[in-house]
């Protein structure tokens, strides 16, 4: 009981390290909570300073996931505990304590515990949203609709009630965060995915 309760404040804090907010410290760019959308996450980023460091926000945001999940497999964790440590992590992002609770919406960060969790279960919810943007070219839709079905995934891989229940968890929890994202993509006005980048 002490290892799972220290594995998920772990995972909690882990997570609520800003990738976005440091990376853009670190690269001299502006506090991406005050330009673009205000969405300390990849997307934004790569509005502010392209590529580079939104490509290094996408990682660090993913490996908050992916490296408290790998801790509880080899740790032989539960279910339950992994459930637990997934759904730590990914809120640690949603809502940093040392960011005054103010983070991104998560997907990368749920993408890493996915694959933490079993990595076909990632490979699927990867697969998803990299054809939606191909498709559709908007990252917020790409998102939503990967992580509605990345529930269906875990079921197919993990049938476990604890896991799947972790997932149903984050994906209501994405799509609260991106629901200014919903009303813009309803009102036609979200933006898309674009390949020009302050940096190229």
């Amino acid at each position: 009981m002490i290892t799972a309760t220290l594995l998920i404040i772990a995972a909690y804090l882990l997570g609520s390290v800003s990738s976005a907010i440091i990376v853009c410290r670190l690269m001299g760019l502006p506090d991406p909570r005050t330009q673009g959308s205000n969405n300390p996450g990849a997307t934004n980023v790569m509005r502010i300073g392209g590529k580079k460091p939104a490509a290094i926000t996408l990682l660090g945001d993913s490996l908050k996931g992916l490296i408290p999940m790998l801790v509880g497999q080899a740790l032989d964790a539960s279910p339950a505990v992994l459930a637990g440590i997934g759904l730590a992590a990914f809120v640690g992002h949603l809502y940093p304590v040392f960011f005054g609770f103010k983070g991104g919406k998560g997907v990368a960060t749920a993408l890493g515990v996915q694959f933490g969790l079993y990595w076909p279960i990632g490979l699927c919810v990867a697969a998803v949203w990299l054809f939606v943007a191909k498709v559709l070219k908007i990252s917020s839709l790409s998102g939503l609709i990967s992580m509605a079905l990345a529930p269906v995934f875990v079921w197919l891989f993990w049938d476990e009630k604890a896991l799947i229940g972790m997932q149903l968890i984050i994906t209501g929890l994405l799509i609260w965060r991106h629901r200014s994202n919903i009303r813009n993509l309803l009102d036609g006005t979200e933006d898309r995915i674009s390949a020009k980048t302050s940096s190229d």
